[in-house]
């Protein structure tokens, strides 16, 4: 299939016969999936599952993060269909990846969120496929980490954000977006000495061992270095990644529900991100994309991106590159 073809294929994310290949559909047409992978339900030979969670509950201050994954899935149309700059290869190419769709839960039986999402998750690892989410408020990461933890054990955390989310809270069943790391240090289900979280800008005393590279230590020793100790720390233990759209600096992602400035730049982002190839990456997510804070879009766009490079870790892993 070439550019040309565009004239021709339409609505991909129905149409497609196969899960592998790029699409050459016009960004601005045809239905709209993330990055134009099929939708589907059976995960029968599929290697990576993205999926929404359209969920929005515990926000500070900024509503809105329900709306990230349509968002974000309309800002991954606009990716170029060649192969993702500085990769060397196509996952797309390479790999089976599918649109899962969205979780279905209740809105109105916030209490039945956490299971509902923990048992979404692992019917994905079960088929075989890794997952990688869309949110959503970043609480999203608690349940799915209960799944990961279920399948591969106590497991190494990622963590690009403002916030560290280790606040203390020991009630198990409160939702809330800045304790869950809090809850699954507690409970078992993340390691913190081999878990490291990338451009925190905010006070916790107590992080619970979980490793810090602050946003300043990003901007002194670049993220050439920033991506080798993180490597170094998660080791060759299993890892999951979150990408909070708020660790890059408002000017990069300013529709986020928890903006916090001397942030990240997409590119020292890209770069960390990129460099990480390698590491026994499991999973990932991409949370609080808020898009009513931002008309350009630009935070979405950002959100897309963080998503396929996360697509692109799996990949690397999956096709033996390291």
């Amino acid at each position: 299939m070439a550019l040309e073809d565009s004239k021709t294929y339409v609505d991909e994310a129905f149409t497609r016969q196969s899960d592998r290949g790029v699409s050459f559909e016009n960004t601005f047409g045809g239905a709209l999936s993330f990055l134009r992978r099929r939708y589907t339900k059976d995960l029968s030979g599929a290697d990576i599952a993205v999926t929404g969670m359209p969920f929005d509950q515990a926000v500070t201050n900024r509503p809105g993060t329900r709306l990230g994954p349509r968002a974000i899935r309309e800002a991954s149309a606009l990716q170029s269909p060649d192969a993702p700059y500085g990769w060397g290869f196509s996952p797309l190419d390479e790999v089976s990846v599918v649109d899962y769709g969205d979780l279905a839960f209740d809105y109105a039986n916030v209490p039945a969120f956490p299971g509902a999402l923990t048992a979404h998750i692992k019917g994905i690892l079960e088929s075989g496929a890794a997952s990688v989410a869309l949110g959503g408020d970043h609480y999203i990461s608690f349940p799915i980490l209960k799944a990961y933890a279920e399948k591969f054990g106590p497991i190494s955390l990622i963590q690009f954000d403002a916030h560290t989310d280790t606040w203390a809270d020991d009630d198990m069943d409160r939702i809330d977006h800045g304790t869950m790391f809090y809850k699954a240090v507690k409970s078992g289900i993340v390691d913190p000495k081999t878990s490291v979280q990338i451009g925190i800008r905010t006070s916790n005393e107590d992080t619970l061992g979980v490793n810090i590279i602050d946003a300043r230590e990003v901007h002194e020793t670049g993220p050439l270095a920033v991506a080798k100790k993180a490597r170094e720390i998660v080791g060759g233990n299993p890892v999951y990644l979150t990408f909070d759209i708020d660790g890059l600096d408002p000017a990069f992602a300013p529709g986020t529900g928890t903006p916090v400035w001397g942030g990240l730049s997409s590119g020292q982002a890209a770069i960390i991100l990129r460099e990480l190839a390698g590491i026994d990456i499991k999973g990932g997510d991409v949370v609080e994309v808020s898009p009513p804070f931002d008309s350009t879009g630009a935070t979405a766009v950002a959100g897309a991106h963080a998503a396929m490079e996360i697509i692109c870790l799996l990949a690397w892993r999956m096709t033996g590159r390291g």
